[in-house]
């Protein structure tokens, strides 16, 4: 079991977002995804399900051709689907990739 402390964590650029990567298991790996004011996330295609939880901020996330806006608090999760984000204030959140087994 462990503890991780959400708000205190810093992330690297997207560039390097391996390096957010803060757990990893067989069935899932958790991570943080923190973008600045403008930032955006480009768009990815998720072969497994993914869980973003918002530590702070808000961000516009496309699920496939579907817009949701989320905020502090909220969790999105999304079955395998095209993905991207972006903010305007700039957003720090956890995704969690659950992987294929």
């Amino acid at each position: 079991m462990q503890v991780f402390d959400l708000k205190a964590m810093k992330a690297y650029p997207y560039e390097e977002r391996d390096k957010n990567v803060f757990y990893k298991a067989k069935e899932f790996k958790a991570r943080i995804i923190e973008l600045p004011a403008g930032g955006e996330m480009p768009t990815c295609e998720m072969a497994s399900y993914v869980i973003f939880y918002v530590i702070e901020g808000a961000a516009e996330v496309r699920v496939n051709q579907e817009i949701i806006n989320i905020k502090e608090g909220q969790c999105l999760i999304t079955e395998p689907a095209t993905l991207s984000m972006r903010t305007n204030d700039g957003v720090k959140l956890m995704g969690i990739q659950v992987v294929k087994i």
